[in-house]
């Protein structure tokens, strides 16, 4: 059967087209189910049980689901239960759910993917008796609608059943969270309720499930509200055009829950929030639409750490504390929440309080992240679930209520467990960690892998040339290696040679879409997340020493003085000579009696990377710092065993020269070849305003630092050198990195040229070549120069501007959170290294606060904070009185002063008592106060040097509180 759809269109030029649509209808598509006697199908081919198990005590009966597009929607969490089961979607709602969700369609293709999940897609649009057309005047989504109810009536006719008696023959059960819909289908005569009726009628067994309900159910209006109305987007679109309204994402402070900023695209500052009823329910990451406060209302940011630490205050918002008040010139331009355009809500990780009325289902969640405000759910497990890690997602947020309401969607495992705790770190920092899926897979190359004679054919043959890798220790995804040779000319041959993954990942298909979407392997303490499955990353990809391997070589004719006299770029196949640690190959290097190929094509590289570094830094490369450390972990346990500061050899900064003129190379090469569509990675440069906390710092310390340029700050921090304070320069260049931007990947075609900088690297163009095994823009960048080189041809979607931008955006954040995510797991395995120890170390002052001594442990590269006031400048200890000079940038407790950048001796211990939160606790070993510091470990008492009166508590010592690599 065949319908017609006709309209007519009128075209630029003002002819009138007639366009007709035809609509195919057939009367043989089957129903799916088991108990049907009609259709015809095969057995095997069956899909929905013949005698399906009731969930729920309101429909005893056997039943088959049908649900509407909001229950999807809304309610994936429930539906992903096993225990859910024989359900009809029909295709309806599968093309409604894809257009709102492309996440939550992905979740459902994953249901219907399961054979044992019982889930069939019912082709309603395409049957004669359930198509409908859309009335005059209807909206698509009430003609969806009506096509759900239409469907799900003639199913029940369908199965002929009988509406008064049962007979334990199948019937059909609409799930609708519309009740304008559920009136509907009951006028129908459907068997219909809500999600919410249908669970909490669950039988026994299944009651657990009512737990992961989403809560949306309209509030009453005779609750009192407690914040703002919310614009409509209708009306925030007038405020925008009208420029009444401003939008942007909104960022919530760590620091304090009643903070936090919006950044406006145009806007160089982000605007300041501040107070509850000013954020009026923004969750971090919201985008948001705001409403500028007069000048005499804008406020100067806190400088007080505050936390939401009350148990379950009810629905009651009690008054803002008061913030310290700032002289005029410090405020900034503050502003309102007035709407919310579109939340950012994610699933949560964290962890119940405990109830204070016994036996509610009523609880407060606590996210990990400080950032999220706190979230009220119903759960029957409480008793079970305190002692676990949870996931929770947020539902809704109306007026009345104090903190937004969600449900529980899982339990991950016990609080401290290190397999939790690393679950957390992932799930929090939305890294992709699942196991490849089975379509991935199935498009590696088959093993044993050989390469064959005609794959030589298309290489440059490159196996008897001495390469080598160098690599971190225990480096297993190899992706570089390197070599060099005298030329007969007199000069030197230089190779980069890189993994040739893009040979093994080809576009659009599965193993490139998950890559895409990985964009990064991710590097923990204890393991590694892998952009690509283990065959390629450390097998196939990774150059190893001894054995064959495809690589893209990039190869320099250099002088000695290493300037470039010529430049080439191959498809090749290496055979490494060895793959080197940066120590062993350091220690070749260092030994005379070392004269083989490989120490000699080492000391050749590592005399001129010397001179290319010496270059880049006089051009105004910054070398800047970060504290870094690296765990030895048990090979049993991976628990953290010893723990130090990362060092770095004349073999690390080798490697890395390298690495940046190859990118640099390739980035020219390719922006030549595709100027609008190269992929290239740039660093912005600050504005002054960043530096601000560097420039103080230097200067109470008598330095000068000019930031002006990148090379006047590499040559300020160059000059900043105090004898007596060795570590002093590398402290200044920490604070310099902090001062720094995010480096980010975009495509040529959409920005200036001269926007093209990276500033850090004092490089007018920059890109990413040379680690593809473990960064997505790399594989791209490959496949660039290979179609500039003719050694593969270009695709539609390689060309793309807004495609690869969109790439770009998904890239710099996978790239973010993976770096917070490997800080996190050092600040977990940091926890598990203290756990039941305590050590006093050698440290530095990075910072003075109003309230604290911002603390620096060289040894460990840790950071932490000793207070020495509360939050309203009171004193912390009983006599121990701090005095803030905020001129001089100094703390002053009697007559010891503390300036930034002294050398102090600090304790370093664990505080468990927030299981939600563990710390590292730091303590004042010396200069010793009276009442303040800690004895030394093992000494009986120690020197008095402040005027605090003496207390009988202090006459004890504290106890210890129980409780890779970059290119």
């Amino acid at each position: 059967m065949l319908t017609n759809k006709v309209f007519m269109k009128k075209t630029k030029r003002g002819n009138i087209l007639k366009i007709v649509r035809e609509h195919y209808l057939r009367d043989d598509i089957w129903c799916g189910s088991e108990a049907c006697k009609r259709c015809q199908f095969n057995e095997d081919e069956a899909l929905l049980d013949e005698t399906p198990e009731s969930v729920s005590e309101r429909f005893t009966f056997p039943h088959y689901l049908v649900l509407d597009t909001n229950v999807i929607l809304y309610q994936m969490d429930l539906l992903e239960e096993s225990a859910i089961r024989n359900v009809i979607v029909l295709n309806t709602v599968m093309d409604e759910v894809k257009h709102r969700s492309a996440v939550v369609y992905k979740r459902l293709r994953a249901i219907l993917s399961n054979p044992a999940r019982k889930f069939y897609t019912f082709v309603n649009e395409h049957h004669k008796d359930t198509y409908v057309e859309r009335m005059p005047g209807e909206s698509a989504n009430d003609r969806n609608d009506r096509m759900i109810r239409i469907a799900a009536d003639w199913y029940e006719k369908h199965l002929e059943l009988s509406k008064k008696s049962r007979n334990g023959t199948v019937g059909i059960v609409l799930l609708s969270d519309d009740a304008d819909n559920r009136t509907k289908a009951t006028e129908l005569g459907l068997n219909v309720c809500s999600v919410a009726e249908y669970m909490k009628a669950a039988k026994a067994r299944y009651a657990h499930l009512v737990d992961k309900i989403s809560q949306r159910e309209v509030v009453s209006e005779t609750k009192e509200p407690l914040f703002p109305s919310h614009l409509t987007l209708t009306q925030i679109d007038e405020g925008i055009k009208s420029g009444k309204v401003l939008q942007g994402a909104f960022l919530a402070s760590r620091e304090n829950y009643l903070e936090g900023y919006v950044r406006v695209e145009n806007v160089e500052k982000a605007i300041l929030i501040q107070g509850r009823l000013n954020l009026n329910r923004a969750v971090d990451g919201d985008v948001v639409a705001i409403e500028m406060l007069p000048e005499s209302e804008w406020k100067a940011a806190s400088d007080v750490v505050l936390v939401d630490d009350q148990n379950d205050p009810g629905d009651l918002v009690e008054p803002d504390p008061t913030f310290s008040v700032k002289p005029q010139a410090e405020r900034e331009p503050t502003a309102k929440v007035v709407g919310i355009i579109k939340r950012k809500w994610r699933q949560y990780c964290g962890i119940l309080l405990p109830s204070h009325i016994e036996g509610s289902l009523r609880h407060i969640f606590v996210p990990a992240e400080r950032k999220i405000p706190r979230i009220r759910i119903e759960t029957r497990q409480a008793a079970t679930l305190m002692a676990q890690r949870i996931i929770v997602a947020i539902d809704q947020w109306p007026r009345h209520s104090r903190y937004p309401q969600g449900h529980f969607v899982r339990a991950l495992g016990p609080i401290g467990s290190k397999e939790t705790e690393n679950e957390v770190i992932l799930l929090e920092h939305d890294v992709p960690h699942n196991r490849f899926s089975e379509d991935v897979l199935a498009c590696l190359p088959e093993v044993p892998w050989v390469i064959t004679q005609e794959d030589m054919q298309r290489r440059v043959d490159l196996r008897g040339i001495t390469i080598c890798s160098v690599d971190p220790p225990g480096c297993t995804d190899i992706d570089d290696a390197l070599h060099a040779r005298r030329l007969p000319n007199g000069n030197i041959e230089v190779g980069v040679h890189i993994a040739d993954v893009s040979h093994f990942i080809r576009p659009g298909n599965a193993l490139d879409r998950e890559a895409a979407s990985r964009a990064t392997t991710v590097y923990l303490v204890d393991k590694r997340i892998d952009m690509v499955p283990e065959l390629l990353s450390s097998n196939l990809c990774s150059l190893r020493g001894g054995e064959e391997r495809f690589a893209f070589s990039c190869i320099w004719e250099l002088d000695e003085q290493a300037n470039i006299k010529h430049t080439k770029y191959h498809k090749s196949v290496i055979k490494s000579k060895n793959a080197l640690t940066y120590e062993e190959a350091q220690i070749i290097i260092d030994d005379p009696r070392q004269t083989n190929e490989v120490a000699t094509s080492l000391r050749m590289l590592n005399k001129l990377a010397k001179i290319l570094k010496r270059r880049r830094t006089e051009n105004g490369a910054l070398v800047l710092a970060s504290p870094e450390i690296r765990f030895q972990v048990d090979s049993e346990t991976h628990d953290p065993i010893e723990v130090k500061a990362k060092q770095l050899l004349e073999t690390n900064s080798m490697v890395e020269e390298f690495m940046l003129l190859a990118n640099v190379s390739v980035a020219e090469k390719i922006e030549r070849e595709f100027p609008e569509c190269a992929m290239l990675r740039r660093h912005p440069c600050p504005p002054q305003t960043n530096y601000e906390p560097l420039v103080k710092a230097a200067q109470h310390q008598g330095f000068e630092i000019l930031t002006t340029s990148g090379k006047e700050l590499a040559t300020s921090l160059d000059n900043a050198i105090k004898p007596e304070n060795p570590y002093f320069n590398t402290m200044l260049r920490i604070l310099a990195t902090r001062c720094m931007m995010q480096a980010v990947y975009f495509i040529s075609g959409t920005l200036q040229r001269d926007e093209f900088f990276h500033y850090g690297l004092a490089a007018p163009i920059y890109t990413h070549f040379t680690s593809p095994i473990r960064r997505y823009a790399d594989i791209i960048v490959h496949r660039l120069l290979a179609a500039c080189i003719g050694a593969d041809s270009t695709f539609p979607e390689l060309l793309d501007k807004k495609i690869n931008s969109n790439l770009c955006n998904n890239l710099n954040y996978r790239n973010r959170m993976a770096q917070y995510a490997g800080r996190a797991s050092v600040a977990l395995h940091t926890h598990l290294f203290f756990r039941n120890r305590s050590e006093d170390e050698q440290a530095y002052i990075l910072f003075i606060r109003k309230n604290a001594l911002q603390i620096l442990v060289p040894k460990y590269g840790f950071e932490g904070t000793i207070y020495v006031t509360g939050k309203n400048n009171e004193e912390i200890k009983t006599g121990v009185r701090f005095v803030y000079d905020e001129e001089q940038q100094t703390q002053r407790c009697g007559k010891i002063v503390f300036k930034a950048f002294d050398p102090v001796t600090v304790r370093l211990s664990l505080d468990s008592t927030n299981v939600q939160h563990e710390k590292l606790v730091f303590e004042l070993v010396e200069p010793y106060i009276q009442g303040f510091s800690v004895k030394p470990q093992g000494a009986p008492d120690a020197p008095d040097a402040s005027d605090a009166p003496k207390r009988k508590s202090d006459q004890q010592p504290a106890k210890p509180k129980k409780s890779k690599k970059s290119k």
